[in-house]
């Protein structure tokens, strides 16, 4: 049975990810509900919206009574939160957006969405859920080289972002506690792929070897990450927001803990290959001042979700970067 889609952020970049999946490989409505920031780009999903099941409403998360004139006229029977502002160094530099979109924002699509479901009926009512997606940075940061976030690690965030991302999900779950509310949580680790923000570490190495540019790297690169494939994560998404019990909690990794000084070398090797200079582009490699408060070492345990939902990564982080490369090079 075709159902309707609420996807918030859906021309960010995992949003996009996602509306392109949805239309591509399910016969589902999808509603695009996104504010085009910064970070927003309608060319990520340019391809889905040629289908007339889909349809894009640029407005904000804050705005109370427009978020519930959009529950009102397209009926969502899922709606997926990824609208937040993200980026870790922004938000150290301004905090008050990140309070806002993650907090606010958040506060007002729970309320609207609760109202909703509390008008709907039967079947419908049964099978609505409200998956709010998350990072693994709520965490904070694991010590020396062992051991994994599973869904019972502690929540300590260390950057303004991340404490803002942890607020959200105890939103959430206050929200299923007290209200009973078919809310779902994903934390995932980082991202990457194609039409990501040129702010983030893959993209902004790939573009800047390109140009012949520096490639900054904090501190000494010592930073540990788990990379995740943005359509591996995609495909979690879905089945956790389709399968998943109400109030469930999900980590969603890709098994791929890497230095951040090793993945721009690696980017570098895929660069000499694709798009040689007459240099190494590793010379390119710049070590600069490390961000306050950065965490040294995430990885997640993603057991759970392998084990409940059958969810495992497809890519390698080698085939994954691949991708990721050869996309920028024939895009940028």
């Amino acid at each position: 049975m075709q159902k309707t889609i609420l996807v918030t952020g859906g021309a960010g970049f995992i949003g996009s990810a996602l509306v392109r999946y949805l239309i591509r490989e399910t016969d589902n409505k999808v509603v695009n509900l996104d504010k085009l920031t910064y970070a927003g780009n309608l060319k990520a999903v340019a391809e889905a919206a040629q289908d007339p099941r889909y349809s894009f409403v640029q407005e904000d998360i804050c705005n109370g009574e427009k978020v519930a004139d959009v529950f009102k006229t397209r009926q969502p029977d899922i709606v997926i939160h990824l609208a937040a502002e993200s980026h870790v160094d922004r938000s150290i530099e301004g905090a008050a957006p990140f309070i806002h979109t993650n907090l606010v924002g958040t506060y007002t699509m729970l309320e609207t969405a609760r109202q909703y479901w509390n008008g709907l009926d039967g079947t419908k009512k049964k099978n609505f859920r409200f998956h709010h997606v998350s990072t693994d940075e709520v965490y904070g940061d694991l010590e020396g080289p062992e051991g994994l976030f599973t869904e019972e690690t502690p929540y300590a965030p260390s950057s303004p972002y991340s404490a803002s991302k942890a607020g959200a999900d105890h939103l959430v779950r206050a929200w299923h506690r007290t209200y009973k509310f078919p809310a779902v949580i994903t934390n995932c680790s980082n991202n990457y792929g194609p039409y990501q923000f040129p702010e983030k570490l893959i993209p902004l190495v790939i573009l800047n070897a390109r140009a012949g540019k520096p490639l900054p790297i904090y501190g000494k690169g010592d930073q540990i990450r788990d990379w995740l494939y943005v359509d591996d994560h995609v495909r979690a998404m879905w089945r956790v927001a389709t399968e998943a019990k109400s109030g469930s909690t999900y980590n969603i990794g890709g098994h791929n803990e890497k230095k951040n000084i090793d993945v721009v070398k690696s980017i570098c090797a895929i660069m000499d290959e694709l798009a040689p200079k007459n240099h190494p582009h590793e010379d390119l490699i710049t070590f600069v001042a490390d961000r306050p408060g950065h965490d040294v070492r995430y990885a997640i345990d993603a057991s759970k979700i392998a084990n409940d939902l059958g969810w495992k990564p497809e890519e390698t982080f080698e085939t994954g970067l691949r991708k990721t490369v050869e996309w920028y090079l024939a895009h940028y």
